[in-house]
């Protein structure tokens, strides 16, 4: 696929992003710019999902860690800025976000293979 049509379709995605509120646009955009989107959102999708599996880890004890599984809550709201209403629902809206930062990851790679004059 020509560069053309992958940058289109790379925007078309992020577009849909900002749109359904899966990331915010300007720390989003200002991100791009910087040329850390990548790297950032890569950061995102591990520490998210650790934080995710050490939760479902905690609610899988016997003797539920009431500190612990809020102490790990508290990062993931920090990490997702975002409120959680329940850990399914943070689970879901990881998964979505990762996926859509990954298509956005796989965009660019493409784009930069297809060299610096497409």
């Amino acid at each position: 696929m020509a560069a053309a049509a992958l940058r289109a379709q790379l925007n078309a995605h992020i577009a849909g992003m900002y749109t359904n509120g899966v990331v915010d646009e300007d720390t989003f955009e200002e991100l791009r710019d910087e040329g850390t989107a990548a790297e950032v959102s890569r950061l995102f999708i591990y520490d998210a999902s650790e934080i995710i599996d050490d939760i479902d880890l905690q609610m899988e004890e016997p003797e539920l860690d009431f500190d612990e599984v809020e102490a790990l809550t508290q990062q993931l709201m920090r990490c997702t800025s975002r409120s959680l209403v329940s850990l399914a629902l943070v689970r879901n809206e990881f998964y979505i976000v990762r996926h859509e930062l990954e298509i956005v990851m796989q965009l660019e790679e493409q784009i930069a293979a297809c060299g610096p004059d497409s």
